[in-house]
């Protein structure tokens, strides 16, 4: 791989992350904050439960993401709970309302199909 596809890769990784992070970090101190929690419930496991799994989702896993360790897992991870987001919590939702959510699942999608890259602190090897 080129310097210009790994700078690439890096880019996508620590950009759409981040980016992410910032919808994760709301959540994670709605969870921290112990008063009543008002959250969709995704298949009957309540609340909280759908909301830790989001803020695992939106903020941990994209901090995986951006320092390169466990990656694929991570991503896979960010994608679910974003097409999550975009096919049941935004179901009726026109298109516009839908696509943040599906921009976020495919961009993490992509990351999960080609890993961390060179630039990672988990770097991946080449099978051959």
């Amino acid at each position: 791989m080129n310097r210009f596809q790994d700078a690439g890769q890096f880019i996508l990784r620590v950009g759409i992350s981040a980016l992410m992070m910032t919808h994760g970090w709301p959540k994670l101190q709605k969870l921290k904050s112990g008063g009543e929690i008002e959250f969709f419930d995704f298949m009957w496991m309540g609340p909280t439960v759908s909301l830790a799994l989001a803020v695992v989702g939106e903020f941990f896993a994209p901090l995986l993401i951006m320092i390169g360790y466990k990656t694929r897992w991570a991503a896979a991870l960010s994608a679910f709970t974003m097409g999550v987001a975009a096919l049941y919590v935004h179901y009726g939702d026109s298109l516009g309302d839908k696509e943040p959510s599906l921009m976020y699942f495919f961009a993490f999608l992509a990351i999960m199909l080609m890993g961390a890259g060179k630039w990672a602190a988990e770097r991946e090897t080449k099978r051959q």
